[in-house]
């Protein structure tokens, strides 16, 4: 998708219905799921993904657990209990969005 921006907003949400179904996962793991899971249609960069992933740990979100893997430290990124429960929030308030835009875009002809 060329426009990206309309995924931004979307970015801690789709970050925490990722890590909701996996244990852990680290940076770059996270951006080759997305990018996956859509296709290659959505390509989250390092410059979007590490400042929303320190966003979501500042707000207790997430608590990291480093890992040596091939002699290197790699941070694995989990949800805490805190995460779990904002993620349902998120993934509640962001179908509500998506109904939303569909009523926008596909009006319902009115019957009056």
């Amino acid at each position: 998708m060329s426009n990206s921006k309309l995924y931004k907003g979307s970015l801690s949400t789709i970050i925490l219905k990722l890590l909701s179904k996996e244990d852990k996962m680290y940076g770059y793991e996270i951006t080759q799921r997305v990018k996956e899971l859509t296709k290659g249609e959505l390509k989250i960069t390092e410059g979007a993904l590490y400042p929303a992933l320190h966003k979501l740990e500042a707000d207790g979100l997430l608590e990291v657990e480093m890992q040596k893997v091939d002699n290197r430290l790699r941070k694995y990124y989990k949800l805490t209990q805190k995460g779990t429960t904002e993620t349902v929030s998120k993934l509640e308030e962001l179908e509500r969005f998506m109904e939303t835009m569909n009523g926008l875009m596909n009006p319902k002809p009115s019957l009056g």
